[in-house]
Parts: structure tokens; sequence; C-alpha cells
């Protein structure tokens, strides 16, 4: 047993950060030498010598992926696995795996990993650990999602429960033979198999050789003919990892479109199957989709066969999409699994795009229904005006239910009835004699022809329809199902505003079922900028994903506290801003309007008129300042760094970056330059954001120091881009000199970058282009260190200042020097 750490011990840990062990790293030091890595060796207390060795290099890559906490809670694992006897290999495994797999999944995944290691080590598959271990970062980047890793955990430890064996049958003596080789398999697996495939070929082997120690071994290790045999019955369909890098392309590419894709699987759920949907994590598709082939016309309408059902007569193995003609009868057209994809993603698109939420509680369940039947079909009718060629995927995807193939005196045909309208909305060649359907389908084409019309409208559309066609039958507990599963469209969770609990939310995922309000921020899409990789010497092009918002509101009675504390400052910078102020006027003169008479032009004007001339209007005459013709913006770095003391203060480097601001702010109002002011922080190239403090057009009003009031510091820095949008705006102004200021505290960085030299050459990059477009950028770095690498990014244009106490006098007074 170790030693409880202290409270002052577990703050110092918490308080240790990647810049601590840069600035280490650059003064020469060992990861034993410098007090802040032993104070991690410590708290891993290992004792063996391999550890200790690869030490430096685990922990490298641990600081650019995991936070305090899950580097914390990373140390604490490792120490477990150092002292369950096991030898050095299961803690060597998981301080190389560990950062991998949570860049993948995410901190969380910890809790249910280190749950399945306790369980193991209390059994006698304490063997199994090392290679569970070693196994554990290929399988989560394969699975995408912290749900599905679960499902990977549980089929695991199910195989170890059932082939572990026992002598009495009471406690458990001898170790699964089966379940190391599996673990060693699993890369290799998941690479072949979807998820309810491994589990199918893991029960397989469980059901048929769980009293065979060595036909176990041999089947899960993938040597016998039967294992083999099993897992190519398994494999089949388009897994959606292979396809992931397509999918994203195409969301991109066709629909401009950048949300995150989340697998799942079909196979743990046993009551109600999953269905496609989108929330606020991503879009959730199936981790495969099979093939279908589509029958001919000569095997009648109505009905799918899934790969292997059919003939071998009945595919047609030349036909690769639904986009081409359909093959001579006899034959089917096979929809290929990435075109079901293609499908799924088109479908939600269009909702993001042209859905909005409508009040669901005075709808009832049926009525819910209908709705979301005639909005799926305004969605794929847009989608289609879109991309014509969609439709024939649709068209083929689409289920095509006999008219007279449900009972209405028996059986509830709301469904089935349902379907056949939504085919008949989709597809003018229908056939269907219904007159509800014939009408309703009518009226849809005609608000259709009108526009794009919207969701409150179908919703009005689709009542008429619920209320014209309703039979008492439509409540009967016997449902008629058979050809009325459209698997493309998602379950529709994002049409519906719950104002109150209901029971009809239970089967969405979030917990917490009272509304959620948007957050006040105001958010625009993203913008998508290069970034430049020096070892290629080219741009990496919509390399960086760019969200702009507006900064939330603070106090502002916070700034003009601020402004009070230096008041001082203020009467001397006054002073200084009094010589600056342009004032030197020039006459405009010829102007219909003005701020007075021009008496030459006016006299002029008035001997034209006594003589019968065309007099001339432009009498008058205004003035404009000369002098001075600058636009300004100011950029400030936001990462985290900002949150920690200046030394021998009790301030933060936040806050004496908010005063600084202030004054700055002040003095740039006084002197009547145009100036904006934004904030950055970044989490990886996906998530850049920009805030927008104050803007060109704004005066330095309480609802600009209220947003400087409310700044906070958090993530990492990825400079170049955010000087890029910067740019964009400042770029736009008319102004003779347009000037650009970055405060920062630190070097260019960022968790997905494990070159420190990347960002710097890149942010290097972005400052020359800065320069060709006439905007100069000037560099105030806090950082002591900073002439280390500060040059090799802004050249000459930077100034450091070494005591940061005096930033806001410093701030000022240089934009004073620099726009002289």
């Amino acid at each position: 047993m170790t030693e409880a750490k202290t409270e002052n011990e577990v703050s110092a840990l918490a308080n240790i950060g990647a810049a601590d062990v840069k600035s280490a790293a650059a003064d020469g030091l060992s990861q034993y030498q410098h007090p802040l890595m032993a104070a991690y060796w410590k708290q891993l207390n290992s004792g063996f010598p391999r550890v200790k060795e690869v030490f430096e290099d685990t922990m490298a890559e641990a600081l650019a992926v995991l936070s305090r906490e899950g580097l914390s809670a990373y140390l604490d694992a490792a120490s477990f696995l150092g002292r369950m006897g096991r030898g050095d290999e299961p803690i060597l495994a998981f301080l190389e795996e560990w950062p991998s797999v949570a860049k993948a999944l995410g901190e969380e995944a910890l809790s249910p990993v280190m749950k399945a290691i306790h369980a193991m080590h209390k059994s006698p598959n304490g063997k199994a650990i090392a290679p569970f271990i070693q196994t554990l970062a290929p399988v989560a980047r394969r699975q995408h999602s912290l749900e599905q890793f679960e499902h990977y955990l549980d089929i695991a430890m199910d195989l170890m429960a059932r082939t572990t064996g026992s002598i009495h049958g009471h406690h458990t003596t001898f170790p699964s033979p089966g379940l190391p080789e599996f673990y060693r398999q699993a890369p290799f697996l998941f690479a072949q198999l979807s998820m309810a495939g491994v589990r199918n070929w893991v029960e397989y082997g469980i059901r048929n050789y769980r009293t065979h120690p060595e036909r176990q071994t041999e089947y899960f290790a993938l040597k016998s003919a039967d294992s083999r045999a099993v897992m190519q019955r398994e494999r089949h369909g388009v897994l959606f990892a292979d396809v992931e890098r397509k999918l994203d392309l195409y969301l991109r590419g066709l629909w401009q479109d950048a949300e995150q894709l989340v697998p799942y699987s079909t196979a743990f759920d046993e009551l109600r199957k999953p269905v496609p949907y989108y929330d606020k994590l991503g879009m959730r598709v199936p981790d495969v989709f099979d093939d279908v082939v589509i029958p001919s016309p000569a095997s009648g309408r109505g009905g799918r066969e899934a790969p292997g059902e059919g003939k071998a007569t009945a595919l047609s193995t030349t036909v690769p999409s639904p986009l081409t003609p359909p093959p001579p009868a006899g034959e089917g057209i096979r929809i290929r699994g990435i075109d079901r994809y293609r499908a799924v993603l088109a479908h939600m698109v269009g909702h993001r795009r042209w859905t909005t939420q409508i009040v669901a509680d005075n709808y009832s369940p049926l009525q819910r229904m209908g709705v979301e039947f005639f909005e799926d079909c305004r969605i794929e009718t847009l989608l289609c005006r879109e991309y014509p060629g969609l439709r024939d995927i649709f068209l083929a995807l689409h289920p095509y239910p006999r008219e007279d193939a449900c009972d209405q005196e028996t059986m509830s045909c709301l469904r089935h009835r349902l379907t056949m309208l939504s085919r008949a909305l989709l597809d003018e060649n229908h056939g269907y004699q219904n007159p509800a359907i014939v009408e309703f389908a009518q009226r849809f084409h005609e608000i259709m022809a009108q526009g794009e019309s919207s969701t409150r409208e179908i919703a009005d559309l689709a009542l008429s329809f619920s209320a014209r066609t309703r039979r008492q039958s439509d409540q009967f507990a016997k449902i008629w199902f058979d050809d009325t599963v459209i698997d493309y469209r998602d379950d529709n969770r994002h049409m519906w505003q719950y104002i109150e609990d209901s029971d009809d939310e239970d089967f969405f995922d979030d917990p917490d079922k009272k509304l959620k309000k948007e957050s006040e921020i105001l958010s625009l899409p993203p913008r998508h900028y290069p970034e430049w990789d020096y070892h290629s010497q080219t741009y990496r092009p919509d390399w960086v994903s760019l969200y702009e918002h507006l900064h939330p509101h603070g106090n502002p009675g916070d700034i003009d506290r601020l402004l009070q504390k230096h008041d001082a400052l203020a009467k001397r910078l006054k002073r200084i801003l009094d010589l600056l102020k342009p004032q030197d006027k020039v006459r405009i003169r010829y102007q219909e309007e003005g701020s007075e008479l021009d008496l030459d032009v006016a006299i002029r004007s008035l001997i034209d008129f006594k003589g019968g001339a065309m007099p001339d209007p432009r009498i008058n005459m205004s003035h404009r300042t000369s002098g001075r013709n600058i636009a300004v913006s100011l950029v400030l770095d936001l990462s985290e760094s900002l949150n920690e003391k200046v030394a021998g203060s009790e301030q933060t480097i936040l806050e004496l970056s908010q005063e600084a601001v202030s004054l700055l702010a002040w003095a740039i109002e006084r002197l009547g330059d145009p100036f904006a002011i934004a904030g950055f922080h970044s989490n990886t190239r996906h998530d850049v954001r920009f805030m927008h403090i104050k803007g060109y057009s704004e005066g330095f009003s309480d609802e600009v120091k209220g947003r400087i009031a409310a700044m906070e510091a958090g993530w990492s820095t990825r400079m170049g881009a955010a000087m890029r949008h910067a740019a964009h705006y400042l770029e736009s102004r008319p102004a003779d000199k347009k000037l650009m200021l970055i405060l920062t505290d630190g070097q260019p960085a960022d968790v997905d970058v494990h070159d420190e030299k990347l960002l710097i050459e890149d942010a290097r990059r972005a400052v020359r282009e800065l320069d060709q477009k006439g905007i100069f950028s000037y560099c105030i770095n806090l950082d002591p260190k900073a002439d280390e690498y500060v040059a090799d990014i802004f050249g000459r244009q930077y100034t450091v200042v070494d005591n940061i106490q005096r930033l806001p006098e410093k701030l000022p007074e240089l934009f004073m020097a620099l726009t002289k």
C-alpha cells in the first residue's frame, strides 16, 4: 500500500502542465531532476527500470492529449497496474496505449476499461490483462464512439464469464483459454466484421467449445477451419469504419456540412432496434449497411431481398448503383451499402437545413406520425431538386406496399396507409387508387410547386389527412408492419419541442427530459482555413474549422472600476493622446449638402442664375480631419495558460489582460480610430473559437465593456487561423494603415499537434500573408522566454513584456508609439 498524498501534493500536481514540461526541457533538466516531472513520477510510484526508461516519452504524449484531471487518473490507473503483481508488461502497455485511446474515445472511457481490468484481476484471467491493454488503441480507433467500445467490453466480459473453468462449480479456478487469443485477434476481427458479426462469432465459439480448452484456443486464435468459416459467414455489407472518410468528404463536398459521424450497433437492442438520428453530438448511423437487392419488374413490386436471401440469378452484379438504367426483366438491381449511407446522410442534412421545431404537446402520437411522414417527403422533394439523381436512390430504398395487403377490419393499418402515401408523394407513377391518397398527393405537389413550404404548413396538411382517413381500427394492438419500414430515414426527434415531460421522450438518449435552452452565444457556420505544412512546403487545404461567436455579456461595472483603478495612468495617457489627435482640417468643396456655405461658389451660382444660365447647386462645403487614417484589430490569445497567476501577484494574466485591453480601448476611442477586439482559443483543428468582443462600428459602450468583463480562458493557441480570420475583416476596412496587434502569453500550440515547429511555421506564414495584404502585424508577448520563438514568427515586429504587472501601462503606450 502506498501512503496517501497530502492536499498540497495534489494541488501541486493539478497545476503541472505541458508548458512546465517544455520549460524543464528548455532548462536542460531530465524528467527526474525537474521538480514538476518528479511529482508525476512520484504519483506513478513505479520501481520498474523499463518503465523509467519510457516514462519521459509517454508523458510527453499524455500531456498533449489529456486534461489535468485525465492526467491524474491516467497516472493513478498506471500505478494500480504496476502494483498488481503481473510484472511491468501491463503498466508499459497502458502508458503507451492510453493516450491514443483517450484521443479516439475521450477520457471517460477509462472507467469501463479499469472496471474490466479489475474483473480480470479478481479472476484467474490475470494473464489476459496485458493482451487486453495492448489492443485497446487499435480497437478504439476502429469503433469511433464510446458506446461501441463498451459493447466490445461487454462481449469480452461475457466470454470470460462463460469460459472460465471451475472444479466444483462454485469458485472459478481455471482461466479462460480463449480470452487472451480473442484480445490478440480483436483488431483484425473489427477490421473484418461489424459489432454484431463479432458477437455472433464469439457466441459460436462459446456455444461449441466451452468445454474443449484446446479447440477453444484454436477457435479464438483463428486457427481452426470452422473459426475462419464462421468469420467469413459474418462478413457482409459495408463497414462504417471503411467508408468514414468517403462519407465525411461527401458531406463536406456536396452538402457543405461538417457534422461528426458516430456509428451505433443494432446487435444489443432487443426490444427496439435503433434507427439513424442526429443530436448535438453528431449524426448517428449504423456501423454496417448491407447491400440491398431490388427485384426486377418481372418479380413484382414491393419487398426487398437481403444478400443471400434471393436466388443467384436474381442478383445483378454489373449494376454499380441505382443511378444506372434498370437491367432486363428477370434481374435485379443491387443498392450498395455506401449508397444507403449516402441516402441516410442526405436525408438528415435536409432536416438540418429546412426543418424547424414545432411543439409536440398538442399532437397525439398518431398525428405526430403523420406529420413526420409528410415532413420527410417534403425534405426529400427539396433534396431531389438540388440533386435530381437522389430520387432514384430514394425510390429504390422506399418500400412499395400493395394497396390491398392490410385488412382494415382486423388490424391497425395506419403505418401501411402512411407508407403508401409517402410512396405516392415521391413517385408520380405510384398506381394507387385510394381517393384520399390521390387527393393529398395532389395537394402536396401543389404546395411544393410554390416554393420550399415550411414544417408548419406541411403539419397542417398532415393533420387534414389524419382527420380524413382516421379509422377506429387504427387503435388496435395488432399492427401491420410488412413493407412499412423506411430504413434510410431518421427518427425525427429533432422536429419536436416538448414543453412538459412526456413518456414519448423515453426513447431518446438524453436522461434529462426538460427542454434545454440554447446558449446565448450567437454562432455562425464554420469557416475553413488552410494551414501551412513546412515539411512539404504546401498548404493543407480547408484544414482548420473556425467558429466565430459573439462573446457573452458580463457586468460592465467591472470595467468601469478597472478604469478608475488606473485613473492616474489614464490622465497621463490623455495628455499624450491630445498630442496625437489629428488637428488639421481639410475643406471639401462643391457639396450639395454641407456644414457651411461656400461663398465663392454661391456668388458664382447667383451670377449664373441672374444671367439666365443653369446655376451650380453645389454651393456648400464640409470639412474632414486629416493626418490619421488607421484601422486597428486587437486579437487576444484566450488559452488556458492565462488562468495562471503572475509571479509575486494575486492577479492572473487574464485579469491583467482585461485591464490592459480596457485602457487600450479607452485610448483608441479617444483618438477616434476604428478598431475591433476579438479573442480566440482552440481545441484541435476542428474547433477553433473566434469570439467578437468589439466590432469596428461599435463604440466603447457598456455592452462592449460587459464582453471584456466576461472574458474567460481555456484550451489551446492555434494562432495562424485566428490571424487569417481577423485579417478577413481588417483588409476590407477603408484605411491607409491597417494594424493588427496580437496579445499572447506563449507560442502557438494545440493538443492535436505534436511537432512544436508546425504551428510556429504556420503563424509565420500567416504573418507573411498579412504583409502581402498590406496589414502590419505586431505581437505583444507576455512569455519571458518568447525570444526563443517569437522572432521566427514576427521578425522584428514584436515586444516581450517581461514584467506582466506593467502590461496595463505598456500596451496603450506601445500602440501610440506604433501609430504616431
